[in-house]
């Protein structure tokens, strides 16, 4: 009997991907593998009695909390932001392709299968991790070159219900970081995003009149409190996913440039990845040294960009997680955060790491006697200078 471990998410892609593995590809045994990494739990339910009814063995795994603890802490403290996309997914997928891996060494599958398409990022992200394996990979989507509309159609011809329709094509991902939002006609780049394709944020301009502020605290890089209330990654996330889209905090409308070269336009929402990110980069700000800051600014671009391109096997993405929890090591404190009409902004902040000296910066301090700086100025800017004799001279 041959078998194939599909990563399953209960869309239209990898619904319609269990027939067709029968199907087009002839595989006697489907087994079906949702991983759980903070998906809502309606959806993990229909996922799950989806792959049971469709295919011949369903598996859902609870990852949540290694999802948090091992990919978005890492995240937080390397400040993850790909063009203004917090790389919720990017990063989730090498975790779902691991999880798959398991299952198929487990089954003794002779493939693994997803449902990306051919023209994405997740084709990258998944069999990077894949072909780790000495397993076939199956690409149902990008080997018969499909479309979501041919999707849709072959779904309802052969009866089984998928969320997808034509008067809302949407391909909707959801986790504990993220949730994504494309297709139809949001690939128009002049088409304005229907309010209706929004679920964690409400309309900026119909949130609260009254401003809410929130204090987060940070130990070595690592959110670990809300309001001095110890939390556990996970609910820390999903409150403050809770808390930032009651003031339409995190919505993201982005052309964004996908590894292939394509230009792609990607609507997001993260409220929680929002706040997070904006306060421990600056809480960085008041405890790292001006190099360590602009030096960590060049290293979190690459690391981001590994990230997006599904390179987290990389050698260079261990050495510069090395790098990153090093700087860290001080990342330890408070920052509050003014969360009001979709923008979240940090108003206050604390370490007891700062280098930050309110002696000696005060306007009203005598702890520096000014005229010291007179002679710091006599060289700064000296090369330019004297540049410009030399060339005054010559002309």
């Amino acid at each position: 009997m041959v078998k194939v471990v599909l990563s399953y998410s209960g869309g239209l892609d990898t619904t319609v991907c269990i027939p067709l593995l029968r199907e087009k590809y002839g595989f006697d045994e489907i087994i079906s593998v949702t991983v759980d990494v903070g998906q809502p739990q309606e959806d993990l339910k229909i996922a799950e009695e989806r792959g049971k009814k469709l295919s011949d063995k369903h598996y859902t795994i609870n990852a949540k909390k290694e999802f948090v603890y091992d990919y978005l802490f890492p995240l937080i403290k390397a400040n993850g932001d790909y063009e203004g996309y917090l790389l919720g997914h990017a990063i989730a997928r090498p975790l779902i392709a691991r999880k798959v891996i398991e299952v198929a060494l487990k089954e003794n599958a002779e493939a693994v299968a997803h449902g990306c398409t051919g023209k994405g990022n997740d084709q990258l992200r998944f069999e990077n991790i894949f072909r780790e394996y000495d397993l076939r990979i199956i690409a149902p989507m990008r080997d018969l070159n499909l479309t979501r509309e041919w999707e849709i159609e072959y779904a309802m011809e052969h009866g089984i219900d998928v969320p997808a329709t034509k008067e809302k094509p949407w391909s909707i991902d959801e986790n504990l970081w993220s949730r994504s939002i494309e297709g139809g006609d949001l690939e128009n780049p002049l088409t304005i995003p229907p309010e209706d394709i929004y679920e964690w944020t409400v309309n900026p301009a119909e949130s609260s009149e009254h401003p809410e502020f929130i204090t987060i605290g940070f130990d070595k890089g690592i959110p670990v409190t809300l309001n001095d209330e110890s939390m556990d990654g996970v609910s820390l996330i999903k409150t403050l996913n809770e808390i930032g889209g009651k003031h339409g905090v995190g919505r993201t409308d982005i052309i964004e440039d996908r590894v292939l070269g394509l230009k792609a336009r990607e609507n997001y929402e993260h409220p929680a990845a929002t706040i997070l990110i904006k306060a421990h980069r600056d809480l960085e700000q008041l405890v790292l040294s001006r190099k360590e800051l602009k030096f960590k600014s060049l290293v979190e671009q690459e690391w981001a960009e590994l990230v997006y391109e599904g390179l987290v096997n990389e050698p260079l993405f261990a050495d510069l997680n090395a790098f990153i929890d090093e700087t860290q090591q001080r990342v330890t404190g408070t920052v509050t955060v003014r969360l009001y009409k979709g923008n979240a902004s940090v108003v206050a902040r604390d370490s007891p790491f700062k280098l930050y000296s309110q002696e000696l910066v005060s306007f009203d301090s005598v702890s520096i006697d000014q005229k010291d700086a007179e002679g710091f100025i006599k060289f700064h800017g000296l090369q330019g200078r004297l540049m410009k004799r030399i060339f005054s001279k010559k002309s």
